[in-house]
């Protein structure tokens, strides 16, 4: 991966994009926004939750420091000058980097652009339960508690007395436009995927469903509707591919596969007769539908449910179940970023792009050596032991099969035999 980028450019690269936000004149020695951009790639690879996890580990590892391009006398950036660098760059400068990507995998073939599959998943927020207050009145859900108490007559309430109030009190659902994170205005009150209640946020992924490989990735707040994020993430991704040379056109379409959650009679005819095709999976309707003389939202439904019901639509639901499944799978639980530990959309949404953009080297790197992760190639040579027992002899033998860099096999053979 090392030569991918050095090939390519990529130092060069993100120092004219961060030109302007860094200082011409004197004083300290600034750290280079490659080292910055690369160390955000290894939590990737090494799925490293916490800026201050990723400075402890460039600093253990010899290979690491040597992707960083620094010496042994040189000191690892520490987390609160990654915090800075994160601050002082703008979101624009981290979609560049992603689109430099991109640009790569293209180059190798890995970005198609004719087939695109839309999903959402959730993301547990920098922020707990307990600091949410109420927006009306600043209160915390003790705080509230403690005044229906005395309201009620309960001068001075215990714990068990708020908790057995709690339970019996109705209405007690927590919604968004009564509560709200002080820590973290921008994260929502979600379920999340194993059914728990956190504040989170809502990332969304766009997929090439030739290679598999992520053309947008963005951000959203977890109480909005996939029907509301649909139309912000396939903006991000025209422009994506646009800059790649893969632009979708109104002659040749590009088919846009999702689940039921994104069908909605406004989403589809939005995007019928545009540069989409859709291919949305449509939920079960309660009864007769009635178009209210809506003729063109009709026909934008009805052409989508026949594109679903073909052989062709049949196969992409497939791909598209497999493939978007797979990257959240590996950006959110393997890359660290099933729990995000900073605050605010933006700065999440800058952490996400980088860590995206690992996964997206990742396919170029099984493309090149067979391995989507650095420690992938390293597993490969492997050992394996077996131990027979005959009469009073233990024999053991210790296989163990190597691979060198120009892909040949070595097979290595060691017995041992012992008397009980």
């Amino acid at each position: 991966m090392q030569s991918v980028l050095i090939k390519g450019g990529f130092d060069r690269f993100v120092e004219k994009v961060c030109e302007p936000y860094y200082a011409s004149g004197p004083g300290r020695k600034s750290i280079p926004p490659g080292r910055y951009f690369r160390m955000h790639l290894v939590g990737y690879f090494e799925g490293i939750e916490s800026e201050r996890g990723l400075e402890w580990r460039c600093s253990d590892s010899l290979s690491l420091r040597k992707f960083l391009r620094l010496s042994l006398t040189q000191r690892v950036p520490d987390h609160s000058s990654l915090s800075r660098i994160r601050q002082r760059l703008p979101l624009e400068v981290h979609q560049e980097v992603f689109g430099w990507v991109l640009q790569a995998l293209t180059k190798s073939g890995l970005v198609v652009g004719e087939r695109l599959g839309i999903d959402a998943s959730t993301m547990e927020a920098n922020a707990a339960m307990r600091s949410i207050v109420r927006r009306d009145t600043g209160e915390t859900y003790q705080q509230m508690l403690e005044r229906i108490a005395k309201d009620s007559g309960i001068k001075t309430p215990t714990r068990e007395e708020l908790a057995r109030m709690d339970r019996k009190r109705k209405g007690k659902k927590l919604s968004n436009k009564d509560w709200k994170s002080e820590i973290d205005e921008d994260a929502r009150i979600t379920k999340m995927k194993d059914s728990r209640t956190h504040l989170a946020y809502k990332p969304e992924h766009a997929v090439d469903l030739d290679t598999g490989a992520i053309v947008s990735a963005d951000i959203h707040k977890a109480d909005q509707g996939d029907t509301t994020t649909i139309g912000k993430t396939l903006e991000s991704a025209r422009k994506n591919l646009s800059d790649i040379g893969c632009t979708p056109i109104t002659t040749a379409p590009t088919e846009v596969i999702a689940d039921k959650g994104y069908h909605s009679r406004e989403v589809v005819k939005e995007l019928d007769g545009g540069v989409w095709r859709t291919r949305i999976a449509v939920p079960k309707a309660n009864g007769l539908l009635n178009w209210k003389g809506d003729h063109e939202a009709r026909r934008a439904v009805y052409n989508n449910r026949a594109r679903l019901k073909s052989a062709k639509g049949r196969e992409l639901a497939k791909r598209r179940t497999e493939l978007v499944e797979r990257s959240f799978q590996h950006v959110l639980d393997r890359g660290g970023m099933r729990r995000t530990h900073l605050r605010g959309q933006e700065n999440v949404h800058k952490r996400y792009l980088l860590c995206v953009a690992g996964f997206n080297l990742g396919l170029l790197m099984r493309q090149l050596i067979g391995f989507g992760t650095p420690k992938g190639y390293f597993y490969l040579n492997s050992a394996q032991i077996f131990i027979i027992v005959w009469g009073r002899m233990v024999v053991s033998i210790i296989l163990v099969e190597m691979k060198s860099e120009t892909g040949q096999e070595f097979v290595g053979t060691q017995i041992a035999v012992e008397r009980c």
